[in-house]
């Protein structure tokens, strides 16, 4: 593809899972590619990439780390000489029921899932405003890594359906604001087999006698691959669900029919015409789990 060739791509929590596969899958298209995990993974998967002919540096640290994530784009911008495209992938899952949840758990999924997004795209944004400034747009893209949990909602995992859900809003507002300097910002909410979901998924793993293991995580690179390359710059504040050989277009909240008058409301006529409103309102979809 030569609208992927040569680009520099950072893949954050790029170790193991869906990461890595994105890494290795960027790096067979022809991106010079930014490996990074928390511990020597991350090296190991650069290494790959090298060893099949591609381009990959490491970078070892947690992109929750606001000092970090600007360290981060700066090695890609050192080594490579610019930076064109960030996959935000780092996430953890800490599932607890609300009641059990503790403090810990809340705040570590919180600070890796949604802080970690935040970070390295809040020092890419500022790299590409300059160029922007410049006159070197850099044709940029940012794809996000949120769940059907953050849409839906999943029993057990209020934590992380919290976070996922605030990376959908994030890819929204990011959309909109960096549009000026020719960025686009996409979301992905994957269904696959990783580390994190062999429980989630524990009934589904199992490949079938076509041989079509539709939750390996390479299934969803492809996706990925496509909305960093240059390619993509019409297609901007997405959400895209991905299983498999399934892709389909998520939507989100939307404005739904209502009810007015032309003076506050008072409590006690509210009742029934809610009743009626919610009765013309489309049902809501069931919570994963529930």
């Amino acid at each position: 593809m030569s609208d992927t060739e040569g680009r520099v791509v950072i893949v954050t929590g790029a170790g193991q899972g869906l990461g890595r596969e994105h890494a290795l899958a960027l790096g067979r298209h022809g991106f010079r590619v930014v490996v990074n995990d928390v511990g020597p993974a991350a090296e190991k998967v650069a290494a790959e990439i090298r060893g099949d002919g591609g381009t990959a540096i490491a970078s070892a640290g947690d992109v929750s780390d606001w000092s970090y994530a600007s360290a981060l784009v700066e090695t890609a911008v050192t080594e490579f000489g610019t930076l064109e495209a960030l996959v935000n992938n780092a996430g953890i899952n800490r599932d607890r029921m609300l009641v059990t949840m503790s403090e810990q758990d809340w705040d570590d999924v919180v600070r890796v899932d949604l802080k970690g997004h935040v970070a390295p795209l809040h020092h890419a944004a500022a790299y590409w405003r300059q160029r922007a400034k410049e006159h070197r747009p850099a044709r940029a893209r940012v794809v996000a890594t949120s769940s059907g949990a953050g849409l839906l909602g999943c029993v057990g995992q209020g934590n992380y359906a919290a976070a996922k859900a605030g990376i959908a809003a994030l890819t929204i507002v990011a959309a909109a604001e960096l549009a000026r300097y020719g960025v686009t910002v996409n979301a992905i909410a994957p269904s696959a087999r990783t580390p994190m979901t062999e429980a989630v998924f524990a009934d589904r793993m199992r490949v079938p006698e076509s041989g079509f293991d539709a939750m390996h995580p390479a299934c969803v690179s492809p996706l990925v691959v496509w909305l960093a390359s240059a390619e993509s710059a019409d297609v901007s504040g997405r959400m895209f669900e991905v299983e498999g050989g399934v892709i389909a277009v998520a939507d989100g909240w939307r404005h739904g029919p209502a009810i007015t008058k032309d003076r506050r409301w008072e409590v006690a006529e509210i009742g029934g015409p809610l009743r009626d409103l919610l009765a013309r309102a489309p049902a809501p979809a069931a919570v994963y789990g529930a």
